[in-house]
């Protein structure tokens, strides 16, 4: 079999959770890396297994090399999907797609100009029963959706000694909380229900203003603790909780809270789907079981089972009822199907996966929670 040749750019939390998922595909080889420096490419891709270690630009001149994950902050997304499209790469990018809608749109426009795979890493949309719920709502059985309840709760910059460059305007945009994992939420009610958002009111707040910043480095969910003279005061700007209240185009409303400072809640997201026939709720801590709601009957509770699952959501499961699968199996799900085009040669005319029109979309709708927010007032999306 000729396996495709990926490159991964960025070796931070992500860059090795999207290594993991690939490996487990068995046409695609992780044959290069990519860090901003070739002596930390070398030491990463030492301690990764990978054979092959480069700078981006070198990165982008190896001819083998098909496609490119991009796995950095987020100010370095637009400017290197840029530039692997440019050198004829498939692209997998990590959400945000772009810091603004102009670099977005830019990189919508390119992809489909030159017809290469592009891909955004909304990998939670493959949680087995997240697809369940897709399929149940395109079959009636949800019936209209009346309301969403949706939430996104983590605790790693509880502290104010947690420490990140998410925390910074920018390297990370304007947006924190909402962009950094709102993100998944807002994307994951729009595919789940169908609906599209056309308006927000949101408040924004930070509870820290001041965090300390290690003057040392730390990695993410480390957990490494420092001394006080390790750590300098700096002002945040950003928010570390946000409510969201939200107008569908069937007419009817939604509401998220989303928080990094959540005591417990190390990366809990839930959504309550409320239809005129069930309810459906869900919990990405409990993934392999989903709540169906009834008013004049038993309620059920159906656990991830492809026997007991819609076909069209059979295959984006791996494994028989009772052995669970989890979050490193979201992106190994969604790289599957990404690799299908990428060996087909071309993005699909209806992707399954979510694209750069898709990144585009969920930061267009970040843009006006954040408008939103700064006004105090209900935006149109």
């Amino acid at each position: 079999m000729s396996k495709i040749k990926v490159g991964v750019v960025g070796t931070g939390f992500i860059g090795p959770a999207h290594i993991e998922a690939l490996r487990r595909l068995p046409n695609v080889e992780v044959a290069a890396l990519c860090e901003v420096s070739q002596e930390l490419a070398e030491a990463k891709a030492a301690q990764l297994g990978i054979a092959r270690a480069y700078t981006f630009e070198e990165l982008l001149k190896q001819e083998d090399i098909q496609a490119i994950h991009i796995c950095t902050p987020n100010f370095l997304h637009y400017s290197q999907s840029k530039a692997a499209l440019l050198a004829g790469k498939h692209v997998i990018c990590e959400k945000p797609l772009a810091k603004d809608l102009a670099e977005a749109e830019e990189l919508v426009q390119l992809a489909a100009e030159t017809g290469l795979v592009n891909a955004v890493h909304f990998n939670l949309r493959y949680y087995p029963l997240a697809r369940q719920m897709k399929v149940m709502r395109e079959k009636g059985d949800l019936g209209e959706v009346y309301s969403i309840i949706g939430s996104y709760l983590q605790d790693w910059l509880f502290y104010e000694t947690d420490y990140n460059w998410r925390l910074e305007p920018d390297k990370s945009g304007d947006s924190r909380a909402i962009a950094d994992i709102g993100s998944h939420l807002m994307d994951i009610i729009e595919y789940i229900t169908g609906l599209k958002t056309v308006a927000v009111m949101a408040d924004f707040n930070t509870i820290h203003k001041t965090r300390k910043k290690p003057l040392k480095p730390v990695e993410t969910y480390s957990g490494k603790m420092l001394q006080p003279e390790d750590y300098a005061d700096v002002p945040i700007n950003t928010e570390d909780h946000a409510n969201v209240l939200l107008r569908f185009d069937n007419g009817n409303r939604g509401v998220i809270t989303v928080s990094q400072v959540s005591a417990g809640r190390k990366n809990q997201m839930k959504l309550e789907i409320a239809g005129s026939k069930k309810t459906f709720a869900w919990n990405s801590e409990a993934p392999n079981e989903m709540w169906i709601g009834n008013r004049d009957g038993y309620n059920e509770s159906l656990m991830r089972d492809p026997s007991l699952m819609h076909a069209e959501a059979r295959s984006v499961v791996s494994f028989p009822g009772g052995h669970n699968e989890g979050f490193p199996d979201t992106s190994k799900q969604m790289f599957k199907e990404v690799y299908e085009a990428i060996a087909a040669g071309k993005q699909p005319e209806n992707p399954t996966f979510p694209t750069f029109a898709d990144g585009y979309r969920e930061l267009l709708i970040c843009e006006k929670i954040l408008e939103s927010n700064r006004k105090q007032a209900w935006v149109e999306v």
